[in-house]
């Protein structure tokens, strides 16, 4: 009856350790970086490898298994990016008096390069999931991305709380690309989509499922849920920055 429990603290658990890890390494001297990065991709391939071995069987921990490596190859990404490596073809302020569809674009140049590998990832993972019996680790990158896009869309828009502090110094442009707002018309709609995607998989979670399929329902509805919580931080005034001080507090 209990049994989504230890999937839901499992994926808590790996979405606050992560989160911290890489901005505890992109805080480290940058005479590292190239080595960090250098030995990422070696991680890169072996969380791909895992990916493909654990698609092709619906067990328990299977389910753990493709979950934690499609998180891996998000978080690649990630560290990408805030390394300075994977963002985009501009990297400047935005011009003063910018506005409309001018400044979304040069918006978007600041972090094309990295759509784009974030769409080539995901084309990978669903090109080796196509006839796989486990999809959870496809999923898991369809919400991380799903979330992400919506994430980045109402931190445009305007947000109370951008997390600017993440940021390391040679990303700092970035902020002025943001709004910072109380509230804008695309994050109750955020809100309302999680939702009502959110009910069905955790309705799935409690019913007379396999062991497998309870578990990866209640990983792919913890981590969404996890967004969600997320897209709240940005409008509520709560240092959400907080909950991974032991991260970035040796950031320059």
């Amino acid at each position: 009856m209990y049994f989504w429990i230890s999937p839901l603290i499992f994926t808590i658990f790996v979405w606050w350790f992560s989160t911290g890890l890489i901005l505890k390494i992109n805080g480290l001297p940058k005479r590292f970086f190239r080595a960090i990065f250098a030995f990422s991709l070696i991680v890169l391939l072996m969380a791909f490898w895992g990916l493909k071995i654990s698609s092709q069987q619906a067990a328990v921990a299977d389910a753990y298994c493709s979950f934690a490596c499609a998180i891996i190859i998000w978080g690649w990404q990630e560290l990408a990016f805030l390394l300075g490596y994977i963002t985009g073809s501009r990297r400047s302020d935005c011009p003063n008096g910018l506005s409309g569809i001018r400044r979304a674009w040069y918006a978007f140049q600041t972090i094309n390069y990295h759509e784009l590998t974030l769409l080539s990832l995901g084309v990978v993972i669903f090109l080796m999931n196509l006839e796989a019996v486990n999809q959870t680790g496809f999923w898991t990158y369809i919400i991380l991305w799903g979330m992400r896009q919506s994430t980045k869309l109402n931190i445009f828009l305007g947000v109370l709380n951008f997390n600017e502090s993440f940021l390391p110094q040679h990303l700092k442009y970035l902020i002025t690309y943001f709004r910072r707002k109380s509230m804008n018309l695309l994050m109750p709609f955020s809100i309302l989509v999680s939702v009502l995607f959110l009910v069905p998989i955790w309705s799935h979670v409690v019913s007379d499922a396999s062991a497998y399929e309870m578990t990866s329902s209640a990983l792919l509805g913890t981590l969404l849920a996890l967004g969600l919580l997320e897209h709240l931080f940005l409008v509520m005034p709560f240092p959400s920055e907080l909950l991974w001080k032991w991260g970035y507090k040796n950031h320059r």
